[in-house]
């Protein structure tokens, strides 16, 4: 399979995480500057438009803000005999190679485009990083309609046994119709289970100045041939997570994030309030 540079949203959420290490106060609230040595941006990266440090800050906090939450979540379930996390859209996630601590007890599988994954294990050998049996990475093909379900299990998943899934910044590009597909997919996996999903709220919902920020981003992924075509409202996207057949289902909202991991910043980070969490346990 021939290698692919990631897309560059993934590239974008890679350096706003490196980001945080280097410009907003310590202690960080993740510390990754691995996704950006994979990346291996040119030496100018912070002067793009996109890194500028003061106009992202409140995307960035919400890109480690999602990452905390999850990374935290997963150690939960590990301690409590979970032994599958799997990442569906893993672009250049680096938990495998942060906490290995956490990844030797688990099987991780990275669930991606074959020609990214295929780009990824290459800048991991080069960057000195050994391949191990519980990290598999499984190519998927959506554009050709392959399923993902079905190249998890033949990378060795296990659906019997209970699993950690995460899906961060997937579904405002689906349909609701395709949201329900997937969330029914994943309520099918052994009793014990969690999801943990974001999901983009309608401008209604939030408040000015931001209200005008996010309207614009949505207008360059439009333009860029990426729009956003799905947003939810929480109890919505509770009810279709009820719908799926997941026997429990619960919100965690940007309030409850910066109560988490915010509160006592010395620097004011704050993440912007247009994504939240679908948490949910089958």
């Amino acid at each position: 399979m021939q290698a692919t540079f990631p897309d560059s949203s993934a590239v974008r959420v890679a350096l706003w995480r490196a980001l945080h290490v280097l410009v907003d106060a310590a202690p960080p609230v993740l510390a990754d500057e691995l996704g950006m040595q994979l990346a291996a941006p040119d030496a100018h990266w912070r002067e793009r438009p996109d890194m500028d440090p003061v106009g992202t800050r409140g995307y960035r906090a919400s890109i480690v803000g999602r990452a905390r939450l999850i990374e935290d979540l997963v150690v939960d379930e590990a301690a409590r005999g979970v032994e599958q996390y799997v990442i569906l859209g893993a672009g250049l996630d680096t938990f495998a190679q942060r906490r290995p601590d956490i990844a030797s007890r688990l099987r991780v599988y990275e669930v991606d485009q074959p020609g990214t994954q295929t780009w990824k294990r290459q800048r991991l050998a080069e960057l000195g990083y050994r391949e191990r049996d519980g990290l598999r990475f499984v190519g998927v093909d959506f554009e050709a309609g392959q399923s993902w379900r079905a190249q998890l299990e033949q990378a060795g998943f296990d659906a019997t046994q209970r699993a950690v899934v995460a899906s961060t910044g997937v579904s405002m590009y689906l349909t609701r119709e395709a949201n329900l597909a997937t969330l029914r997919e994943i309520a099918q996996l052994a009793p014990g289970s969690t999801l943990a999903m974001t999901f983009t709220l309608p401008l209604d919902l939030i408040d000015e100045p931001e209200r005008s920020q996010h309207a614009a981003v949505y207008e360059r992924a439009r333009a860029a041939g990426t729009p956003f075509v799905s947003f939810f409202r929480p109890e919505e996207m509770l009810a279709l997570a009820r719908e799926a057949g997941f026997t429990r289902a619960e919100h965690v909202g940007t309030d409850d994030i910066v109560a988490r991991y915010f509160a006592d910043r010395s620097d004011g980070l704050r993440p912007a309030k247009g994504e939240s969490f679908l948490i949910a346990t089958v």
